[in-house]
C-alpha cells in the first residue's frame, strides 16, 4: 500500500508539459514557457511556488537566520525575519501550537471517517450476492473472521491515511520540513526526489535482469566452454572499479552534451538523457552478482532428480530450462532484484555525492545529501534536509523490502509444497 503510494506518486510526476504562456498579442499562435511541469507539480502547486527567502527550521514561522530588519518607527532591529507563507495567515506568533493541534484532530478525524467508509464499502461487497447478509458481514469482518489479516490491512490504511491527511492540511499552511537555502520547501523536495528513485531502480533492475538471468542458467546449465566465456565476462567486468567506470561514462556523456547543446532543447531534457544514462551504465555494471548466484544453484538443480527424469525422458534443453530451472529460480530472482533495487536507491546518493550522479538541476535524494552535508557543519545545525531524504529513503526500501518477502513466498515452490 506505501510503496503503491511512491509508485503513484512518481507516475504523476513522469508526465511532462510546458504550460502555455499568455499573449498580449492578437495573433492566434500559441507560444509555450521553456519551463517543463509535470502533472505533480500541478496538484502540489503551493508547494512549489511558496518559497521564502533561505533557511527555516520545520513549522516555524521565521526564518533561521537573522537579519537587520527596519521597523515601524524607523530604527534598525537585529533579530529573525518573518517567513512570507510559513504560518503567515496567524495573527499571533503563540496561536501556532493551537492550530497545528487543530489541523491535527481535523486530519486524523477525517482519515477515521475514510476509514470507516472503506470498511462500509468492504462490507458491501462482501454481501452484494445476499443483501440480507449484511449484518453478518458487518460482524465477521470486524472480528477478522477471514482468511486474510484484515486487523493489518486496516491498520496500515489508517496509518497511510493519517500520514498523507496530516502533510496535506499542514503543508498548506506551514512548512512541514522546513525550507532549503534557496527558500524551497524541502517536503516539496522530498516528493520530487520520488520519481528519480523508482527510475533509477527501476529501470537499472529492467536493463541488468535479462543479462543475468540469462547468462547466469546458461553458464550452470551447459558447462564447458559456455561457462569459462561467462566466468570470463563476469570476472573481467568485475575487476574494474565501478563508481571510475560510472564516472567515465557519465563525463563522456557530459561532454557530447556540451558539445551538441542544439540536441537537448530544455533542462529537463538533459537530465533525463542523463538519468537514462546512468541506469544504463549501471544495470551494465551491476548483474554480475545475481549472475553468480543464479550459476550456483542451476549447478545444483541440473543435477536434480526431476530434471533428470526429464532429460532421460527425452525434453529439450529449453524445455528444461523453461518449466523446472527458471521456477525453482525465481524466488532467488526476486529476492536480489529487490535488494539490488534498495541498494541502487541508495547508491544514487553517493553517486551524487562524488559529483557522478543525475545532474545538479534534478531534485533527488542524492543531491538533497549532497547539499545536506555542508549544512550539517553549519552552527546552529540545519539537520531537516537530511533527515527528510533519510525518511523518505527508508520508507520506500522498507515498503520494497515487505513487498519482495509475500512475493517471493507467493511464487517459491518450496513455500507452496509447505502449506
Amino acid at each position: 500500500m506505501i510503496l503503491s503510494c511512491y509508485v503513484v506518486i512518481g507516475l504523476l510526476d513522469s508526465l511532462h508539459y510546458r504550460p502555455a504562456m499568455e499573449s498580449t498579442e492578437p495573433s492566434q499562435q500559441t507560444y509555450y514557457s521553456s519551463e517543463v511541469l509535470s502533472v505533480f507539480d500541478w496538484l502540489v502547486l503551493p508547494l512549489k511556488q511558496q518559497m521564502e527567502k533561505t533557511y527555516s527550521a520545520p513549522f516555524s514561522d521565521r526564518l533561521f537566520v537573522k537579519e537587520i530588519q527596519t521597523m515601524n518607527d524607523g530604527s534598525l532591529k537585529y533579530d529573525y525575519p518573518k517567513l512570507k507563507y510559513g504560518a503567515a495567515h496567524l495573527a499571533q506568533a503563540g496561536d501556532k501550537k493551537a492550530d497545528i493541534y487543530q489541523t491535527v484532530l481535523k486530519a486524523s478525524l477525517l482519515s477515521l471517517l475514510l476509514l470507516f467508509l472503506m470498511y462500509i464499502c468492504h462490507v458491501a461487497v462482501a454481501s452484494r450476492a445476499k443483501p440480507n447478509q449484511f449484518p453478518r458481514q458487518f460482524k465477521r469482518i470486524f472480528l477478522n473472521q477471514s482468511h486474510y489479516p484484515l486487523y493489518t490491512f486496516y491498520f496500515t490504511a489508517f496509518c497511510l491515511l493519517f500520514v498523507v491527511l496530516n502533510l496535506a492540511f499542514l503543508s498548506q499552511n506551514y512548512h512541514v520540513f522546513g525550507t532549503d537555502k534557496v527558500g524551497q520547501d524541502v517536503l516539496y523536495q522530498s516528493l520530487k526526489s520520488v520519481r528519480t528513485g523508482l527510475v533509477i531502480g527501476t529501470l537499472t533492475t529492467l536493463v541488468m535482469l535479462p543479462m543475468a538471468i540469462m547468462l547466469g542458467i546458461a553458464a550452470g546449465y551447459f558447462r564447458g566452454w559456455i561457462d569459462d566465456v561467462i566466468q570470463y565476462i563476469y570476472t573481467t567486468l568485475n575487476s574494474i572499479p565501478g563508481v571510475l567506470l560510472i564516472a567515465a561514462a557519465v563525463l563522456i556523456l557530459q561532454v557530447y552534451m556540451n558539445n551538441h547543446p542544439e540536441n537537448f532543447k530544455t533542462i529537463a531534457e538533459r537530465a533525463d538523457i542523463r538519468l537514462l544514462f546512468l541506469c544504463i551504465i549501471l544495470g551494465m555494471t551491476s548483474w554480475t552478482g545475481l549472475c553468480r548466484i543464479l550459476r550456483a544453484e542451476t549447478l545444483k538443480l541440473r543435477e536434480a532428480e526431476y530434471v533428470m527424469a526429464s532429460r532421460a525422458l527425452g525434453a529439450g534443453s529449453f524445455s528444461i530450462l523453461h518449466k523446472h530451472i527458471l521456477p525453482n529460480l525465481m524466488h532467488l530472482v526476486l529476492i536480489a532484484v529487490v535488494l539490488d533495487f534498495s541498494g541502487l536507491v541508495l547508491a544514487e546518493a553517493v553517486l551524487s555525492y562524488v559529483g557522478v550522479g543525475v545532474d545538479p538541476s534534478m531534485i533527488s535524494w542524492g543531491n538533497m545529501i549532497n547539499s545536506a552535508r555542508l549544512e550539517m557543519a553549519r552552527e546552529p545545525v540545519v539537520w531537516w534536509s537530511l533527515t527528510a531524504a533519510f525518511i523518505s529513503m527508508f520508507v520506500l526500501v522498507l515498503a520494497a523490502n515487505l513487498f519482495a518477502d509475500v512475493v517471493r513466498d507467493a511464487f517459491d515452490p518450496r513455500m507452496q509444497e509447505a502449506r
